[in-house]
């Protein structure tokens, strides 16, 4: 047999192992518009990589990536249909690729790793990931809260979690709200060590919601509820807040269990009895007019929608049985400040110790009793004018029964 009939044979020996799943080694010799020709090295085979083969760039030209001579492994996808000279087979670069990245990708899996991997598009129910190879990305593990736009996403790179892996399939889910979850749980141990109820201090608003405004106190979220925004009504937080803003807030609460922070932006400012009250003080006497008669005493306006009470036993030093005897609603009367309590809302007020000639007179007024003073407190409550006006109100109907 000549040398000629033992290479041909050796050559087709060679052929003949080049095989589906195989992956081999060839290199380039012709780059067509679509496809590159390639040919096996030392095995005499020759075939076609089509682009969507090798490289998932929809937009590439292939003469920018490669040119005859070059040489790279390749998987051994499929025959070509018909009988074709030199029996030739499709390559495919981008599954090698893909295999490959499965396998790193199954010890990042069981091991428990993160990958990082770069978000190349945005589909119906969630987001394309590139990491090696393509994977999916939910929409409900994007973050730990609801994600309405994903195009933002697009572009950027970020640290995930796989969640489920099969190479067979094809099939890598992957999701980000797990490793959100831990470092917001990191964040919030380390904020909330450094934070006593109690504390005020500086934030920015991250987050505008119907029921309150979130504020980033040290990179995490604390929650102002709408009641703690401001001592007036509002509608809605964006009326008065804005994403972005600097504020001062207190905080009030610190929930280590379900890690959550409560803040308060209206206790840091005044109240407006606090505000009203500020240029009163303790033993001062000031005219005040008469707004409501009760069995027990009489409430008089010292500020602007701020109202005092002047126990029955303050009004004179005689004795006064009703203070509707001696007084009468729309009064001008002088009144000197007893008591400011600001955290409760109250003012004690005295008629007959605002009057100088009167302290010399004997006094026939009888001493409060303890029932009077339960009758008292029951009338009183957190509002601003501090009493319940409703009871009030209904305690002069029973007077008139």
């Amino acid at each position: 047999m000549s040398d000629n009939s033992n290479q041909f044979l050796d050559a087709l020996k060679q052929m003949q192992g080049v095989e589906v799943g195989n992956i081999v080694d060839v290199e380039v010799l012709d780059v067509e518009d679509g496809q590159i020709a390639v040919g096996v090295e030392n095995a005499g085979v020759e075939g076609v990589i089509t682009k969507r083969e090798f490289t998932a760039d929809r937009n590439a030209d292939l003469r920018d990536l490669v040119k005859p001579g070059d040489k790279f492994k390749a998987l051994v996808l499929r025959r070509a249909g018909g009988d074709k000279e030199n029996g030739e087979f499709f390559f495919s670069v981008t599954r090698l690729k893909e295999r490959e990245a499965y396998t790193e990708l199954e010890k990042v899996f069981e091991e428990g790793k993160t990958v990082e991997g770069t978000v190349t598009g945005a589909v119906r129910g969630g987001l394309l990931v590139d990491v090696g190879t393509r994977g999916f990305l939910p929409a409900s593990l994007i973050s730990n809260r609801y994600v309405s736009d994903l195009k933002p996403y697009i572009g950027k790179k970020m640290n995930l979690k796989i969640t489920e892996i099969d190479p067979n399939k094809n099939r890598l889910i992957l999701s980000r709200k797990d490793l959100i979850e831990k470092e917001r749980e990191e964040a919030f141990e380390n904020v909330a060590n450094q934070l006593v109820v109690g504390d005020t201090v500086e934030g920015k608003v991250s987050r505008l919601t119907g029921f309150g405004a979130f504020i980033d106190v040290g990179g995490v979220d604390g929650l102002v509820h709408i009641s703690e925004i401001s001592y007036k009504h509002i509608d809605k937080p964006s009326d008065v807040l804005k994403v972005g803003q600097d504020v001062k807030v207190k905080v009030i609460g610190i929930d280590n269990d379900r890690h959550r922070i409560s803040l308060s932006i209206k206790q840091t400012l005044p109240s407006p009895f606090e505000e009203a009250t500020s240029s009163l003080t303790e033993g001062e006497v000031i005219e005040g007019e008469v707004k409501t008669l009760t069995s027990f005493g009489a409430f008089v306006e010292v500020a602007d929608g701020i109202q005092g009470l002047v126990h029955v036993s303050e009004i004179s030093n005689k004795h006064v049985e009703k203070p509707s005897d001696v007084l009468k609603v729309g009064q001008t009367v002088k009144v000197k400040v007893l008591n400011i309590d600001p955290s409760d809302r109250r003012i004690s007020l005295s008629i007959k110790q605002a009057d100088p000639s009167a302290n010399n007179e004997e006094s026939n007024a009888r001493p409060r009793r303890r029932h009077e003073d339960s009758t008292v407190k029951k009338y009183m409550n957190d509002n601003d004018n501090g009493f319940a006006l409703g009871d009030i109100i209904g305690d002069q109907l029973k007077d008139k029964d």
